[in-house]
This record gives C-alpha cells, sequence and structure tokens, in this order.
C-alpha cells in the first residue's frame, strides 16, 4: 500500500534527523521536547504495526515538527 510506504520513509527519515538533532547540545527544556518526539515517533511505529495509518501518520508527522523546531535552536 502507497500510504503505509509513505509512513515507513517518513519513520526512517526521522530517525536520521534526529541523530543529527542529538548532536547538538539544548538545554533541559528542550531535551524534553526531544523525549516528546521519541514519544511520537514510537506511537507511529506502534500505530502502523496495528494498522492504523491515519493516527501512524499524524504521530510520524507531530515528531518531524517538534524536530524542525529544535533545528532552529541548533547550529544546523
Amino acid at each position: 500500500m502507497e500510504e503505509i510506504e509513505r509512513i515507513e520513509k517518513d519513520i526512517i527519515l526521522f530517525k536520521e534527523n534526529m541523530e543529527k538533532v542529538k548532536r547538538c547540545k539544548f538545554d533541559e527544556q528542550l531535551e524534553k521536547i526531544i523525549e516528546l518526539a521519541e514519544q511520537y515517533y514510537e506511537d507511529a511505529k506502534y500505530y502502523l504495526k496495528k494498522g492504523d495509518h491515519f493516527t501512524s501518520f499524524g504521530c510520524i508527522n507531530y515528531a518531524h515538527g517538534l524536530l524542525d523546531a529544535l533545528r532552529k535552536f541548533s547550529n544546523e
């Protein structure tokens, strides 16, 4: 299914972007946002496995949004 491939691609991209973000130093509050992004990433994988593609897609996109916000605070 096309939607599954899209979600899987987004999950892989998130993991790659998370590795870049984790190389940066953030204060304690921003570290909590990293944790939240990781939780949404895990939720995306969970819902994909359950077959709830709509929720999975929403979770991974929210996780990407959190990472994008964090990147504004980094030197990247």
